[in-house]
């Protein structure tokens, strides 16, 4: 038998977590003397402390260990438990990352109010275009909603029209659609001639020109995209206009990486 200190140090806990899993029932010793209350642990035990410790660093509650342990689960068992945390702990680390990424993005935003010039708003007209499209739901209008759902969208949409063999007429464009639950339809079109008929399982919509729409060129990815957004608002909001229709994305240029992208925002607007 081991003292309560040479246990703790065989198993690579402190003597007070030791009293500590005694005193909640999780791991008692082999044997306690009656007259000192000396605790004395068997090296068999040291199989019960290793499970207690593993299902602890994944998470569970002490209760749960308790529960857990009590059932008597196996090391393949163990491992399942392992790769789910792992999962859930790598799911939660993007997730942090996203939150970060997007406070670092508004803080950029904060601090570039007003630093984008109107003079880089050209107001023009849009031409009827016909486009070939796919939709999906977003659950809002952030870049972080978005993102996720256009970009599978853009990728099924281009192996499609490639099946068909037609080549796009044009830059692709996206356009926007919010309900009043603030979800978003998200329309992925590219601009098209003519659609062969049939078993491609893609709509075919015929755009209407827009007599006014207030336009700005962003550069850069698309999660960066708030300052010109904005830019527009405010243009919007300072000139006399309202927002006349769902805004649109002409994606001028695709080449390379995010970081070189060239996106012109097109709003329609009608003067207030």
């Amino acid at each position: 038998m081991f003292s309560i200190g040479d246990f703790a140090r065989h198993g690579s806990v402190s003597v007070r977590m030791l009293r500590h899993y005694d005193a909640l029932g999780l791991l008692r010793p082999a044997r306690t003397d009656p007259y000192t209350g000396y605790r004395f642990y068997e090296a068999g035990q040291l199989t019960r402390l290793n499970r207690l410790l593993a299902l602890k660093d994944l998470g569970f509650t002490l209760r749960q260990v308790r529960q857990i342990l009590d059932e008597d689960v196996s090391p393949g068992e163990l491992r399942g438990m392992l790769r789910l945390r792992h999962a859930e702990l790598e799911e939660e680390a993007r997730a942090a990352a996203g939150r970060l990424a997007r406070a670092e993005a508004r803080l950029r935003l904060i601090e570039s109010e007003g630093q984008m010039p109107t003079d880089d708003i050209v107001v023009k007209s849009l031409p009827a275009v016909r486009v070939a499209e796919l939709t999906a739901l977003a659950p809002g209008f952030r870049p972080e909603d978005i993102g996720p759902v256009i970009q599978p969208l853009y990728r099924e949409l281009h192996q499609r029209l490639r099946a068909a063999g037609v080549v796009p007429a044009g830059p692709d464009l996206a356009f926007y659609e919010e309900h009043p639950d603030g979800t978003v339809t998200v329309h992925a079109a590219a601009q098209i001639a003519s659609l062969p008929g049939g078993g491609h399982g893609l709509a075919v919509v015929d755009l209407p020109a827009v007599e006014k729409a207030a336009t700005v060129v962003h550069r850069g990815p698309m999660d960066a995209v708030m300052p010109a957004v904005q830019a527009l608002a405010r243009w919007i909001g300072t000139s006399g206009h309202h927002s006349a229709g769902p805004p649109r994305e002409l994606y001028l240029s695709c080449e390379g990486g995010p970081d070189t992208w060239v996106t012109e925002l097109q709003e329609p607007v009608t003067p207030a």
